[in-house]
């Protein structure tokens, strides 16, 4: 191994430890009852145990995997209808489409929040559903995200080239966006989607100023057991933690053996 190996490797490894000293520091936090003196002590599994067995608890991370899943899912399906528009018919909508998936990175959750309920609030339509509102809410929030991702693997694989190449041999533009563009961009989506994922995950200020208990997300409840118990709110941020990571691993792990497959 030569230097300039050891030396990322090195760097790879305290930035790794940096990284998890706070996650060490909760989960060792959420293990004991009272870290007063240099160690912890009072050892116990009793947070956890009240952790598992409340129902309100699987609710709101159920209904915050919903969250993830329905917002990212619809945001790839507007952007890479989107993209093909702009790859296939008018090249010079680019511009404004990139000016348009920016404009969330500017807005605040409270301010998106507030402007959502003022314009929705009292429409007598559909929209008013503070749900429908919620689930709108995240598409915005992490369209910057999924749009760089899908922006940027188009670019690398070049996609206006493939689809002339696929027009030459008598495919279809948008079969070929389906059948040949969409799967060589699928690490991109992958990668955007892990990130979109982990910004719902972590969001607090729009599922509590939108819906608040009406749809309680996992924040929500973290944010309520902090003023009951410190052991269980730490308790709380490691099993989020774990379930971010869980989910990314598996989605990485499912990409690998495709790769592998092809």
């Amino acid at each position: 191994m030569n230097k300039k190996n050891r030396g990322c490797r090195i760097f790879i490894i305290a930035l790794s430890i940096y990284l998890l000293v706070p996650f060490a520091v909760t989960l060792i936090y959420s293990l004991f009852t009272e870290w007063t003196s240099i160690l912890p002590t009072g050892f116990t599994l009793k947070n956890y145990f009240d952790l598992f067995q409340n129902m309100e608890f699987w609710s709101s991370l159920a209904r915050t995997v919903v969250l993830c899943v329905v917002s990212v899912l619809l945001t790839i399906v507007l952007v890479i209808l989107a993209m093909y528009v702009i790859a296939v018919v008018n090249r010079r909508l680019a511009k404004y489409m990139q000016l348009i998936c920016m404009i969330p990175y500017a807005l605040q959750g409270v301010i998106l929040s507030i402007g959502i309920i003022s314009l929705y609030a009292s429409s007598t339509t559909i929209l008013s559903n503070r749900l429908l509102m919620l689930f709108g809410a995240y598409t915005i929030l992490v369209l910057p995200y999924i749009y760089q991702g899908i922006r940027n693997s188009l670019n690398a694989i070049n996609a206006k080239m493939l689809i002339e190449a696929a027009e030459m041999l008598g495919c279809s533009r948008f079969r070929t966006w389906i059948t040949v563009v969409i799967p060589n961009i699928a690490p991109g989506l992958l990668v955007s989607s892990l990130l979109a994922e982990s910004i719902v995950f972590g969001d607090f200020v729009l599922a509590n100023n939108i819906a608040g208990n009406n749809y309680q997300n996992i924040q929500v409840f973290l944010n309520r057991k902090m003023f009951t118990s410190s052991g269980l709110s730490s308790a709380i941020v490691v099993v989020i933690f774990l379930v971010v990571f869980l989910i990314t691993g598996t989605v990485l792990k499912l990409q690998k053996k495709e790769s592998e497959i092809r």
